[in-house]
């Protein structure tokens, strides 16, 4: 099973290094940032399974930073878990009211760390080979392959990921510019009219099997994945 990955927001060197070290001996992927700008492009480019996140950071705060998070439909159910020295109860209830699914205040221990991290992946995350359900279509994430009943389709790695995220938000509709940096990464440069390329090249292999409908132009706005 793949290991499960962290991204840790916190801006003091020492307290994050302590953090990426117990994280990562205890079995977890661990990527770091030290302010907001940085954590959001990470947050994009590689979707870790949770987050921790100083209230305090030196180019925004924790709570704008989850705000704008909670904005974002692809990434807003990525459970948070907020780390800070203020311990009042109105600054609680502001950490959780912004939208952190936990709240831990400075002392903590590596011990009860660990254990809310991870009581909070086994409720908030769903299992890593879960399908991904359309009508006959369905979607297998951990080994990577697509059927339409029975019949196994064989898509090029891109196309799979494309066809993945679709499927990840359906009904939503993503413009060209989004669909670059959720499937290819915002470091990536690739040019807007490539996402077109792809997608017709999707259809074409799901037109064989009647699937190609899901995929579907939304005229001036971009693309989406629907069975409406």
């Amino acid at each position: 099973m793949t290991a499960r990955r962290i991204l840790v927001v916190e801006d003091d060197g020492a307290i994050r290094q302590m953090l990426v070290f117990n994280l990562a001996r205890a079995g977890f992927e661990v990527d770091e940032a030290e302010d907001c700008r940085t954590a959001r492009s990470r947050i994009a480019d590689l979707r870790p399974d949770l987050v921790l996140v100083d209230w305090m950071l030196p180019d925004c705060s924790g709570i704008e930073l989850l705000r704008v998070l909670r904005r974002d439909a692809p990434l807003r159910d990525i459970p948070v878990i907020m780390l800070t020295a203020r311990a009042e109860e109105r600054d609680k209830i502001q950490g959780l009211d912004a939208g952190a699914d936990d709240y831990m205040t400075k002392p903590f221990s590596s011990r009860e760390l660990l254990a809310r991290v991870n009581a909070l992946l086994r409720r908030a995350v769903p299992p890593l080979d879960e399908p991904l359900v359309a009508g006959d279509l369905r979607l297998e994430p951990l080994s990577h392959r697509v059927f339409m009943g029975e019949r196994e389709i064989t898509l090029g790695p891109t196309e799979y990921r494309l066809l993945k995220f679709l499927m990840e938000n359906p009904d939503r509709v993503y413009s060209r510019s989004q669909l670059l940096d959720h499937v290819w990464g915002q470091n990536v440069y690739v040019e807007e009219r490539t996402i077109d390329v792809h997608v017709r090249r999707l259809r074409k292999v799901l037109e064989e099997f009647g699937a190609d409908r899901f995929v579907q132009t939304v005229r001036g706005a971009g693309y989406r994945f629907s069975q409406r």
